[in-house]
């Protein structure tokens, strides 16, 4: 369990993250963009923006789990992403079609009564349950700011123009008004990493974040080199190791 002012700080990070997330949409997202294909295969972009505010509804359903009960870990949790693939985008959709002639409000609306319950639950760390079963509080925060780091990414990827999007200088600093906050980037990929440290005992870094995040989310294709870019072994003397069986987490 975190300390009460980690868990703090991890909550004020989806806070700012959703709010700069929900500033940018609202400062480059178009009504006429919104039917456009996603860099998301078979998901429009409409779909992509009613997703983030369903992610952060899944908050607004979690309340406290019995005494004793054993939560599910990070890497449990997320794990379980892919067997419900089909029924994350029946139901992305349907919302997608219900806030369709005001997006923007909806997923206010949304996040709104997200927040409210995340003060409800308290400032102490304790399982909940959730849709998937019972995690830490902390965890399940964890949970909703990897969905809006990945998911402000592919955004970012849809709606890529001039002037629009921020230019990631993976390992350095981003440049332009971009919807990623970095100190959420950094959190996201931290907690990607220990995921896959947990399950083979390794010891590595992050080198490059944002491209650590897509390779982790399976935003690009596994690649070894890629991933020599994206992490680096702690100690001189040992390598990266051959992820491919473990990437993608989600």
């Amino acid at each position: 369990m975190l300390t009460d002012e980690q868990l703090a700080e991890l909550s004020a990070a989806l806070r700012a993250q959703w709010a700069l997330l929900r500033r940018w949409l609202g400062a480059v997202v178009e009504a006429e963009q919104t039917a456009a294909p996603s860099v998301l295969d078979g998901w429009t972009v409409a779909d992509l923006i009613a997703h983030v505010g369903r992610s952060m509804s899944a908050l607004t359903g979690c309340g406290p789990a019995p005494d004793d009960t054993v939560p599910l870990t990070l890497g449990e949790y997320v794990g379980a992403y892919a067997a419900r693939a089909d029924s994350v985008t029946t139901t992305t959709r349907a919302l997608a079609t219900e806030i369709a002639a005001a997006p923007l409000p909806g997923i206010d609306a949304l996040a709104a009564a997200a927040f409210d319950r995340l003060d409800e639950l308290g400032r102490s760390d304790r399982v909940v349950l959730a849709r998937r079963g019972p995690i830490l509080l902390s965890a399940m925060v964890t949970t909703r700011l990897i969905e809006l780091v990945v998911h402000a990414d592919d955004l970012q990827r849809s709606l890529a123009r001039p002037g629009s999007a921020a230019v990631w200088l993976d390992g350095g600093v981003g440049v332009g008004n971009g919807p990623i906050d970095r100190a959420a980037l950094d959190l996201v990929a931290h907690a990607l990493l220990d995921v896959v440290v947990a399950r083979g005992g390794w010891d590595l870094e992050i080198a490059r974040p944002l491209t650590w995040v897509r390779l982790a989310a399976g935003r690009v294709p596994y690649d070894v080199h890629v991933l020599a870019e994206a992490l680096a072994p702690e100690y001189s003397s040992d390598a990266v190791p051959d992820l491919g069986r473990i990437l993608p987490i989600l």
